[in-house]
């Protein structure tokens, strides 16, 4: 699970680093820009080029979708208690502040940033109040007692905030030299929240709600900023991200996806005993390279676990673990120049760890598994898209006392590094 979660923060990061054009004059998103014009726009589009949007496009997600799924935390720790029970760490206290030193030191040495020293700590000491207010007021507002039940201040997660506003700090004053300084500060700040996970300190929902505060409090205090010092003290301007710069026959894709399953089917155990599942979580990557606009070939990989039920009894804490993989044509059907839907018909196989519920031996069972599903997908700019999808599977059952296959649904949403 921690290397899905890398790569879905690393896909941001280098999709944010992607939007600075290193053969012209630097790219910040906050400052007036040349667009297209507004006649051009719909009203979709109108959106999307105004400063709100490109200030919070990743941070809304991540909170809006930390939010969505965090009736779904215990089952997500339970992956982190099945594989790694025994963690134990505190080197996330100190990479919290890594990506700001880094920054700090770059500029100390001399090395040229968006901002001047002034403009830069104004920014920074803005951005730093926003986040800090934020997340302390949700602590004492929220009382979310924490994973170890160590207090009731986990909602959210200060480390995970702290990490991706220097990170977005970083980013912001240096991303320009090269997509790499933006990749390794929000790495860093990945490492940072999976480690808060990890160390059983957070649930996944206080790390995804800290992760975007962190982000929009630093978009939104370089904002203030720029409001208060216009262009005094600045080194960098930016550049445009219009409709002109999308292309809408760029298809091929990799991807990081989270989502919940809706079981929808169940079947009998042996003659006394009847085995349903429940809801679970899916975390998994998915690619697919397209010969042309509308067709292509790809596959996923997929880690998931569901609740299951026995005789009409549910039972919390007794999930199971599975892991799939199928591939397939991938279909695309452009809309407008951002916006098109995807559909994909996929097959592989599925495999289930041992289990035994109730006395009764499940799983330890591998098999033929398929799926096809829908998508709506949204083109942020050439390097970056995001979208919803509805997914419905049909795999080999967890026993192999049954020839009931298993039918689910999934639904939930993907970010997207457009290739």
């Amino acid at each position: 699970m921690g290397k899905f979660i890398i790569a879905f923060f690393l896909i941001i990061s280098i999709n944010i680093s992607a939007q600075t054009d290193s053969s012209s004059t630097v790219v910040d998103s906050l400052l007036p820009m040349t667009e297209t014009p507004v006649e051009k726009l719909n009203t979709i589009d109108r959106f999307t080029h105004s400063k709100l949007f490109r200030s919070t496009y990743i941070s809304v997600p991540l909170i809006v979708g930390g939010l969505i799924e965090k009736h779904q935390d215990t089952k997500f720790r339970k992956l982190r208690n099945d594989f790694m029970p025994e963690f134990h760490r505190t080197l996330d206290n100190y990479t919290q502040f890594a990506p700001a030193a880094v920054m700090v030191g770059m500029k100390a040495a001399g090395v040229k940033s968006r901002s001047s020293w002034g403009r830069m700590l104004l920014s920074d000491a803005l951005s730093t109040a926003l986040m800090t207010a934020t997340v302390q007021g949700l602590k004492r507002s929220t009382n979310v007692v924490r994973p170890d039940g160590s207090d009731n201040h986990s909602f959210p997660s200060g480390h995970t905030a702290t990490a991706f506003m220097t990170a977005t700090m970083l980013s912001k004053e240096y991303g320009y030299k090269s997509p790499w300084i933006s990749v390794g500060a929000y790495s860093v700040a990945t490492a940072t929240g999976l480690m808060r996970m990890a160390n059983n300190k957070h649930w996944l929902s206080d790390v995804m709600v800290g992760a975007g505060i962190g982000i929009m409090a630093t978009e939104f205090g370089y904002w203030l900023a720029d409001l208060v010092c216009k262009d005094k003290g600045l080194n960098i301007r930016e550049k445009a991200n219009t409709n002109d710069d999308i292309d809408s026959g760029r298809n091929s894709f990799l991807s990081l996806y989270m989502g919940f399953n809706l079981p929808l089917s169940k079947y009998d155990l042996d003659e006394k005993n009847v085995f349903q599942t429940s809801t679970g979580t899916t975390i998994g990557l998915e690619g697919a390279w397209f010969a042309n606009r509308f067709i292509g070939v790809g596959g996923r990989a997929s880690f998931s676990n569901l609740q299951y039920i026995v005789n009409k009894t549910d039972a919390p804490d007794k999930t199971f673990n599975y892991f799939s993989t199928m591939v397939g044509p991938y279909f695309s059907l452009p809309v407008t120049k951002r916006f098109s839907i995807g559909s994909k018909l996929i097959g592989g196989g599925v495999w289930y760890p041992k289990t035994t519920i109730n006395g009764i031996p499940v799983g330890n069972n591998h098999g033929f598994s398929c799926g096809s599903g829908l998508s709506l997908k949204y083109a942020v700019h050439n390097s970056l898209a995001g979208s919803i999808f509805l997914d419905y599977n049909i795999q080999a059952p967890a026993s192999h006392g049954s020839r009931e296959y298993m039918h689910v649904m999934t639904l939930g949403a993907k970010v997207e590094l457009r290739l």
